[in-house]
């Protein structure tokens, strides 16, 4: 039970790191990185979006080596990873160069969602197992909480911000690589038999879904509400990620209400979040209420696919988590910027409606009945 506690703890830190400081810290310091590198909101998005192709080329290449090198091997190459990235923004001397250090920061969250999806599977029981796993993707929370008293006190030195969270990073990786009981993988059957099958093309679409319905506020969030200043800013944001911690609580509400159940509640709250942030930019209490729901939504929402994926991939958890998080960034780098496009030629209040409406039809995806997930100890 020890070793699972270090487990869990260390996974949902990698996490906090990859997700909170590596991919989604861009957005909170979209004001500040504007005005350095004098970018556009069209720049902004397709810049985010480096971010999300970065992951889906990854977490290809993450589901492939936890299956052939282990979990541990591959869990401590996305804290390298992000600790890479982190730095070369913090020293980006360029757009471009922001951009490079973007996208291989992005990259780290897909190489560290499939081996930490395994680790669970493989070392935690099975009586606690999905609380576990979305306990840990609800890292991404805890990421983006600490990134806020980073920004308050370092806004004005946003480089030293960043060489922060680069430290950070690699402190982190260095509890993984002990946290994560070494394994040699399987060499043999990086994907499961009968890769497409039932409940595949309904947790595609969701996933999808998922993703672009997320994207406005995750990119363009902190720049909609640039009006209410720094402070208030920052303030949203940590609420974002405090509520983002509840979506630990997914694999209980699984276990209470049912996984199509629990998806409906979570998209349209999701969506109600997208409209308040839409009709009150300028309205502190709506858009800190609204930064709360939507921060427990999207990391219960993911969560849930994430359960959503180790049902209909039974045999093969990171197979099926590296698929549902790969479609959820696709989503997220084609809607990017497309919204910073939209941004521009309208505004960002019509940009927001337009993601609410697509996020919104998610709604009409229910979860396939398949069987509870029986894991093979060798995943």
């Amino acid at each position: 039970m020890k070793r699972s506690f270090y487990l869990i703890s260390a996974g949902t830190l990698l996490i906090a790191c990859c997700y909170g400081f590596a991919r989604f810290a861009y957005a909170l310091f979209t004001p500040a990185l504007s005005e350095e590198f004098a970018l556009t909101p069209t720049v902004v998005g397709a810049i985010g979006s480096g971010s999300y192709v970065g992951y889906c080329v990854a977490i290809v290449a993450s589901s492939v080596l936890t299956e052939r090198m282990g979990a541990r091997r591959v869990a401590v190459a996305a804290g390298i990873v992000a600790t890479l990235g982190i730095s070369l923004v913090a020293v980006a001397p360029s757009a471009f160069v922001l951009a490079a250090g973007v996208l291989v920061a992005g990259s780290s969250t897909g190489i560290a969602s499939p081996p930490l999806a395994a680790a669970v599977a493989r070392w935690v029981r099975s009586d606690v197992r999905d609380r576990a796993q979305t306990v840990v993707n609800a890292g991404t929370g805890v990421g983006v909480v600490l990134t806020a008293p980073i920004a308050l006190f370092l806004f004005g030195q946003w480089r030293l911000a960043w060489a922060v969270m680069a430290a950070i990073a690699a402190v982190v990786t260095l509890v993984v690589a002990r946290a994560i009981p070494p394994s040699a993988g399987t060499a043999d059957r990086p994907v499961p038999d009968h890769a497409w099958r039932a409940g595949t093309a309904g947790l595609v679409a969701a996933s999808l879904l998922t993703g672009l319905g997320s994207v406005a506020v995750w990119n363009f969030g902190r720049t909609l509400t640039d009006g209410l200043g720094d402070t208030t800013s920052v303030v949203a944001w940590t609420v974002l990620g405090a509520a983002g911690i509840a979506g630990a609580f997914g694999g209980d509400a699984v276990q209470r209400l049912g996984l199509a159940s629990a998806w409906r509640v979570g998209i349209a709250s999701m969506t109600a979040a997208t409209l308040v942030y839409a009709v009150c930019p300028d309205v502190a209490v709506a858009v800190v209420a609204a930064a709360g729901v939507f921060g427990a939504a999207y990391i219960a929402l993911t969560g849930l696919l994430l359960l959503w994926a180790i049902r209909v991939y039974p045999d093969g958890a990171s197979f099926g988590v590296g698929l549902s998080f790969f479609v959820i960034a696709a989503g997220q780098a084609l809607g990017a910027p497309a919204v910073g496009a939209l941004v521009e030629m309208t505004s960002a209040r019509t940009a927001f409606l337009i993601v609410a409406a697509v996020g919104v039809t998610a709604l009409a995806v229910r979860p396939a009945s398949v069987p509870s997930p029986v894991v093979d100890p060798s995943v």
